[in-house]
């Protein structure tokens, strides 16, 4: 049976996709920076009920090392690596002005360096099996900038960057790479805005609402199915038609 890595999947988007390549069929590696982040918490018990098998593997993706034990780790207890997920993201806004640059440094390292990381190792896995999926989670503060969060927006540019190269590299070997790019998702950092810039934002949006998690794991999914075979170096904007 293939295997699914999804980093970041304790919770929210991430959570969301693991749950749906595991109704796919995938066996699942579950990451988040610790263990943690699983307690209280039933989303490996969700997907062993679809009749899958799921472990939780902690590690903090930004370091290289760290993921490097990881991917052994999972090729050991799975046998192969089939769909790579770089989903693990944090915030840390801020007007340009006052950005510190640990808070500009962090937001890189967890965002950025995670996708070198990640693919790197897990690649190595893929280009010896002739085949895998590779799927970048950027942002459409990736795509179009955002005020505020000027740390966010250059990891997310770079994540598309990132994409292209690695499915120019790697694609000889039948392994493709994508980026999904969500616009304002229904989740608790969104929910935590004001009632004047939730309706400013949702005045922007073509269909006039919040996409769902579910939403993202759903074109996620495609990505990695067979259906998406001819499909590589490519970013997916899901945002409701934010940008027209």
């Amino acid at each position: 049976m293939a295997t699914a890595v999804i980093t970041g999947s304790a919770r929210g988007i991430g959570a969301a996709i693991a749950e749906r390549l595991a109704k796919d069929g995938y066996n699942i590696a579950l990451n988040d920076i610790s263990q943690s982040c699983f307690d209280n918490n039933d989303i490996s018990d969700r997907i062993k009920a679809l009749g899958v098998e799921c472990e939780i593997f902690a590690a903090d993706v930004s370091k290289h090392d760290q993921c490097e034990d990881m991917v052994k780790k999972i090729k050991a207890r799975f046998g192969t690596i089939d769909v790579l997920v770089n989903n693990a993201g944090i915030t840390r806004d801020g007007l340009l002005a006052r950005m510190s640059e640990e808070n500009y440094d962090l937001v890189i390292s967890v965002n950025q360096k995670s996708v070198f990381n990640m693919t790197k190792f897990t690649g190595s896995v893929m280009m010896k099996q002739r085949s895998g999926r590779i799927i970048n989670l950027s942002s459409v503060a990736g795509v179009y900038g955002n005020a505020g969060q000027m740390n966010y927006s250059a990891s997310k540019a770079a994540i598309i960057g990132m994409t292209k190269t690695t499915a120019k590299e790697l694609g000889s070997r039948g392994i493709t790479c994508n980026a999904v790019a969500p616009g304002f998702i229904d989740t608790p950092m969104t929910a935590q805005l004001s009632d004047e810039m939730k309706a400013a934002i949702l005045g922007q949006i073509a269909l006039k609402r919040y996409g769902q998690v579910e939403e993202i794991a759903g074109v996620v999914s495609f990505l990695a199915s067979p259906d998406a075979s001819y499909v590589t170096g490519q970013v997916i904007e899901i945002s409701g038609g934010l940008s027209m």
